[in-house]
C-alpha cells in the first residue's frame, strides 16, 4: 500500500455512489462499555442479524478486538471474514475509509482523521486514537493505496454522494468548529468558511457541486449528519426523513 499526498480529483479518481454495485461491506463488532449497555449482548444480536444478511449476497469483513475474536467467530457465518483490528467503537461508516474510483476500474482508499464527532469541543469520547488508524489498516488490508487526509475531520455519516458530481452535507456538521479548527481559524463562520470546505470536498470526492443543509437530526452525538436527513437512491432523485407531526422530534 501506498500511502498518497496528492488528491483523488487531480489523479482522475471520485466517489462513486453509495447505491451503486460494490464488492462488499465492512462492520464493526460492538464492544464500548458506554455505547452499548448490558454487555453489548442485544447490540451484537442486531448486528449479527444484519452482517448474517448482507454476507448472503456480498463478502462480509467484521473487525474486533482481540478480547472478543473467539465470541465473535463463533457467532459469525463461516463466510464472512473476522479481522482483529482494535477500534474505540463500532461505527465503520465513520472511521472506515471513503473509497474513490477512477475510470480504468481502479480504487483508492480517503484516510480522513476522525475525532469522535467533535474532538475535544463536542466529541462523544475522550480517546479516538484507535478509531483514527482504521481507515488506513483497512487500506492495508484491501491492498489499496491511501490519500493521507488526516489534517481534514470527515465522517463517511457526514457527507452523500450520487455519483455523478454532486455531494450534500450539513453546516451543522461539517462545519462544526469541533472538527476543523485549522480551517475555522482561516475563515469567519461564513460564505467565505463554505468556500473553504467546498474545495476540500470537490478535491477528495472528485465532485462539481456541494449542497448545504442546514441541520442535521442528530445535535448531541453526531452533530447533524445528513445520512441521518437525506440520501441519494438514484441520479437526480432523494429519499428524506420528513414528518408532518409538529409534535415529534425531528419535526
Amino acid at each position: 500500500m501506498r500511502i498518497l499526498h496528492t488528491a483523488p480529483a487531480q489523479d482522475g479518481f471520485f466517489m462513486p455512489a453509495e447505491f451503486a454495485p460494490h464488492e462488499g461491506c465492512l462492520m464493526i463488532w460492538p464492544e464500548r462499555a458506554d455505547s452499548w449497555q448490558y454487555g453489548a449482548y442485544a447490540a451484537r444480536k442486531a448486528f449479527l442479524r444484519v452482517i448474517e444478511t448482507i454476507s448472503e449476497s456480498e463478502k462480509m469483513t467484521v473487525l474486533c478486538s482481540e478480547g472478543q475474536y473467539d465470541n465473535a467467530r463463533a457467532q459469525l457465518p463461516p463466510q464472512v471474514r473476522l479481522v482483529v483490528m482494535e477500534t474505540d467503537d463500532a461505527w465503520a461508516r465513520d472511521v472506515g475509509p471513503t473509497f474513490v474510483i477512477n475510470g480504468k476500474g481502479e480504487r483508492r482508499g480517503i484516510d480522513w482523521g476522525f475525532n469522535a464527532w467533535g474532538g475535544a469541543v463536542d466529541g462523544l469520547y475522550p480517546s479516538w486514537e484507535k478509531d483514527n488508524r482504521v481507515a488506513r489498516k483497512f487500506c492495508d488490508l484491501m491492498e489499496t493505496d491511501c490519500y493521507d487526509k488526516r489534517d481534514f475531520i470527515c465522517e463517511g455519516g457526514s457527507i452523500h454522494v450520487d455519483g455523478e458530481g454532486t455531494v450534500v452535507t450539513t453546516d451543522m456538521c461539517l462545519l462544526d468548529p469541533g472538527r476543523n479548527a485549522s480551517v475555522t481559524e482561516h475563515a469567519a463562520w461564513s460564505e467565505e468558511l463554505r468556500e473553504y470546505m467546498n474545495g476540500y470536498l470537490k478535491d477528495y470526492l472528485g465532485v462539481d457541486k456541494v449542497i448545504w443543509v442546514k441541520d442535521g437530526i442528530d445535535p448531541e452525538e453526531t452533530n447533524g449528519h445528513i445520512d441521518d436527513v437525506a440520501c441519494f437512491v438514484a441520479p437526480g432523485k432523494m429519499l428524506c426523513i420528513w414528518s408532518d407531526d409538529p409534535d415529534y422530534p425531528f419535526y
